[in-house]
């Protein structure tokens, strides 16, 4: 028996999240079930993240435990003639048994994108977020700026949370601008920390929208994170602008 850990991409605007959920199409069952046809066994995958429905992801992190003959370093390779074209096997490689990618210290990476123009670009639909009002990033930049090191961000949680804290610690928040097509241009807010709360990156995205609106000031991010309450912060970014990048184990 051999735990192997695989690299997952994916398009998650067909699924319904990552995680197995009776009647729906995830991520997870997709995986699950692909792996076992591959293997002749049963086989549950263990995910890093579980994203939620119309998240997308170019680096979550899979495990599972296996008796196939097949090397580690080959499953991206069987797996991607079977999986559909909007999940893609990255990278894969035998850890050790005990391996556990929730149980360990580790550093994730999210990316939020806004398509900031006055029209809309059907190509970006599913991948950014469209709004047409006019955008001040470096008020963004001075917003995200009070959300880096350990706070409470209960302000920043969904309130269907079941965490058993809601401390967490953000090490770097950047804001940046890039061009897009059609005199428009792309907002993007890259994220990266220890741990994060249900939705706690969609809500800093929709918090720091509305630094870049106007309709806040970017010193009253400080006040929304001393609040401790979700009321205060802004709303809930839709989940097509969200990217989970990647995954660094920290030990």
């Amino acid at each position: 028996m051999k735990r192997v850990m695989l690299t997952v991409a994916y398009d998650g605007t067909a699924y319904s999240g990552w995680q197995v959920q009776q009647g729906k199409e995830t991520i997870e069952g997709v995986l699950n079930r692909c792996i076992s046809e591959l293997t002749g066994e049963t086989v549950e995958v263990i995910g890093a993240s579980r994203t939620d429905a119309g998240v997308h992801a170019l680096g979550n992190i899979a495990v599972f435990d296996t008796d196939s003959s097949i090397p580690a370093e080959k499953f991206p390779y069987a797996l991607n003639r079977r999986l559909p074209e909007d999940i893609r096997i990255q990278a894969a490689e035998e850890v050790a048994r005990t391996f556990h990618p929730r149980h360990c210290e580790s550093r994730k990476t999210y990316e939020y994108r806004i398509y900031n123009a006055p029209f809309a670009l059907p190509t970006k639909r599913l991948y950014a977020h469209f709004t047409y009002v006019p955008l001040n990033a470096e008020l963004m930049r001075q917003g995200a700026a009070f959300l880096v090191g350990e706070h409470d961000f209960k302000s920043f949680c969904s309130v269907d949370t079941q965490a058993k804290t809601t401390v967490r610690r953000v090490d770097s928040v950047e804001v940046r601008e890039e061009p897009a097509a059609a005199g428009g241009r792309e907002i993007v807010i890259r994220v990266a920390g220890r741990g994060f709360l249900y939705h706690m990156v969609r809500i800093i995205a929709g918090t720091l929208m509305e630094a870049g609106r106007g309709q806040i000031p970017p010193m009253q991010v400080k006040e929304i994170l001393e609040a401790r309450n979700r009321q205060a912060a802004g709303p809930t970014a839709p989940a097509c602008g969200l990217t989970l990048m990647g995954y660094e184990f920290l030990q």
